[in-house]
């Protein structure tokens, strides 16, 4: 639709929708049969699976004029939602995070979180390469794909940039 910014080197299956004013980052993959209504922003890296759904109010009504109650939904970088899955408009996808398929996101995700479910909760920590994340009593994990360092502080996971 008009409005909508793509950007660089991204892959758009068959039967995607993109709605007005949608902005969607570099490098991104969304896979056929895709939703995205006014509101959403992804960023850069992030992986849409087949047959997602972004909504965009929460208490829709065909006979009600409601185009200015659309809620944002905001997928930050390197983010993936699995196939099947419905993302509830008004939340936020973290940094790296993964939502498994079939889930229904109602509320916000966390950077670096595994989530799954209806409604989808967080299962456990994984790296941004998408491994799980064994912390130590220190707070300290190391990716077993990539040897990268995290910590996890106030309930949150950050990657330690040497």
């Amino acid at each position: 639709m008009r409005h909508a910014i793509i950007g660089a080197n991204c892959i758009i299956g068959q039967n995607v929708f993109i709605g007005e004013g949608v902005v969607i980052g570099d490098n991104v993959k969304i896979q056929n049969n895709v939703s995205i209504y006014k509101g959403v922003e992804i960023a850069d890296h992030a992986f849409i699976g087949p047959s997602v759904v972004f909504t965009n109010i929460l208490n829709p009504r065909s006979f009600i004029e409601r185009k200015s109650k659309f809620m944002s939904t905001y997928v930050k970088k390197g983010a993936t939602i699995g196939a099947n899955s419905t993302i509830i408009c008004g939340n936020e996808i973290g940094k790296f995070a993964m939502v498994g398929a079939g889930s229904i996101v109602s509320s916000d995700i966390d950077d670096f979180v595994l989530a799954y479910g209806q409604p989808a909760k967080k299962v456990s920590f994984i790296s941004e390469v998408g491994f799980k994340l064994e912390f130590d009593r220190l707070g300290k994990a190391r990716c077993i794909h990539s040897d990268d360092l995290y910590v996890y502080a106030g309930g949150k996971v950050k990657k330690y940039e040497e």
